[in-house]
């Protein structure tokens, strides 16, 4: 008989925890600073002690809404612990997520590749 705690355990908490903090943070936090706020991923510890929570934010200063949702995190888990079924609720660890930003960064020194490249064919 399979274990009922299985790897896949570790990420169904996770996603609930993304999906609810998503909701929590949009609907209960009342902090100014925290904006339109994206929870990107979770990651929990298998000791469901710790979860690192990496978010984006579409407008706001992202250092500030670290802040804040830091600030907000024993809140957020009080919350959570009403909504999860779990013995153990993680301590929230929010981490501002950068890749969206060297995304763009990306895709612009591409175009920007692109369009010399194309003066060049012309010059030529």
């Amino acid at each position: 008989m399979p274990s009922r705690k299985g790897p896949h355990r570790g990420h169904k908490v996770a996603d609930q925890i993304q999906r609810d903090l998503s909701e929590l943070i949009a609907r209960e936090l009342k902090d100014p600073r925290v904006g339109m706020v994206t929870i990107q991923a979770v990651e929990v510890t298998p000791d469901y002690a710790h979860a690192k929570v990496y978010f984006s934010v579409l407008v706001g200063d992202p250092q500030a809404t670290e802040e804040a949702l830091n600030q907000g995190a024993g809140f957020l888990r009080s919350a959570l612990f009403k909504r999860l079924h779990i013995h153990t609720v993680p301590t929230l660890h929010f981490i501002y997520d950068r890749s969206i930003e060297r995304a763009a960064d990306l895709n612009a020194l591409i175009a920007k590749a692109v369009a010399s490249r194309g003066k060049d064919e012309e010059g030529a």
